[in-house]
């Protein structure tokens, strides 16, 4: 769907919806929306990353975790979750939600993250096939070195992924 056109729910501090507003306006204006972002893990302390596709309208390019997004208008945030790691991964696994929090991150180009975030978690072992469109690239990193590659090259990574592990947020 086309990033320009696509709706994001508007949602107030305690994640009750207000309405809704396209995409790019909402990030345009810092408008606080509800969002999900997904953790996967294989089991053996590695967590899945992709690199972000350099045409995304945002932080193409960086690191973060396996996929993130948005529900669409009337979609349950879990099935959205669900559909986004499908889409954006190429595989579906159970997942379970980990947690909730609120953020306000400078994105670059005018752009605000600003989103009453569901964070969800999952395992998995199989094959990754990305949609280029989506991730360029994937890697497995483990858990325990991630902080110190976060803390030595920042800009290599979304704000949103720096904040989840600075939280502490892990896919366990």
């Amino acid at each position: 769907m086309n990033d320009a056109i696509e709706q994001v729910i508007l949602v107030d501090q305690a994640d009750r919806p207000l309405g809704v507003a396209d995409k790019l306006l909402a990030h345009q204006q810092g408008q606080l929306h509800r969002a999900f972002s997904v953790l996967i893990h294989d089991g053996a302390g590695n967590v899945l990353l992709q690199r972000r596709a350099p045409g995304k309208y945002h932080s193409g390019g960086l690191w973060t975790n396996a996929c993130c997004g948005h529900p669409r208008p009337g979609e349950p945030t879990d099935a959205a979750a669900t559909r986004r790691l499908a889409e954006e991964m190429g595989f579906a696994c159970e997942l379970r939600p980990l947690r909730q929090l609120v953020y306000r991150a400078d994105v670059g180009s005018d752009l605000t993250e600003h989103e009453y975030v569901h964070v969800f978690g999952g395992c998995w072992t199989g094959a990754v096939n990305p949609d280029p469109e989506e991730a360029d690239s994937y890697v497995w990193r483990p858990l325990s070195g991630l902080h110190s590659e976060v803390t030595a090259n920042p800009e290599h990574f979304t704000a949103w992924f720096r904040i989840y592990l600075d939280q502490s947020i892990q896919a366990a």
